[in-house]
């Protein structure tokens, strides 16, 4: 990562349910996108722009691309810590970085990339000066 770039992490946390589980007993690999999920949304949410005022104010995150790397499998009733990253660039989407972990152990890592869409009629615009007010709103208090 450059050094030069600003960025901000959160921290949520997830126990794995059993229904998140398969038939080996472990997470069902299309069950860390959800986890991602989760990392994406409180991230906003920590910024101060909880995903439904994004809505409200009449945009859209859908998700245009998705990646992950498995390294360890998780199991029920597992604690996990999802670490979701997003770095300051002014481009047309946006991308967040995950890191799933169990303790110190890193199981899973991946990223998101998102377009923002207008609600109303699914058309793709630049993010709007909303987020980006959140995201500078918060690398401010973090440097205080």
């Amino acid at each position: 990562m450059d050094n030069n770039k600003r960025s901000v992490t959160h921290r949520s946390q997830v126990r794995v349910r059993y229904a998140d589980t398969d038939k080996m007993k472990i997470v069902y690999n299309g069950n860390y996108l959800v986890y991602f999920e989760i990392g994406r949304t409180e991230l906003l949410r920590a910024c101060g722009l909880p995903y439904t005022e994004l809505e409200k104010s009449g945009y859209l995150l859908p998700v245009l691309e998705v990646f992950a790397r498995y390294k360890a499998p998780a199991v029920y009733d597992d604690l996990l810590d999802i670490y979701a990253t997003y770095t300051l660039e002014r481009l047309p989407t946006i991308r967040i970085e995950y890191v799933l972990k169990r303790g110190v152990e890193e199981i899973v890592s991946g990223y998101s990339v998102h377009p923002f869409v207008t609600a109303d009629g699914m058309k793709p615009v630049r993010p709007p000066k909303i987020f980006f007010d959140a995201i500078e709103e918060t690398l401010r208090k973090q440097g205080e």
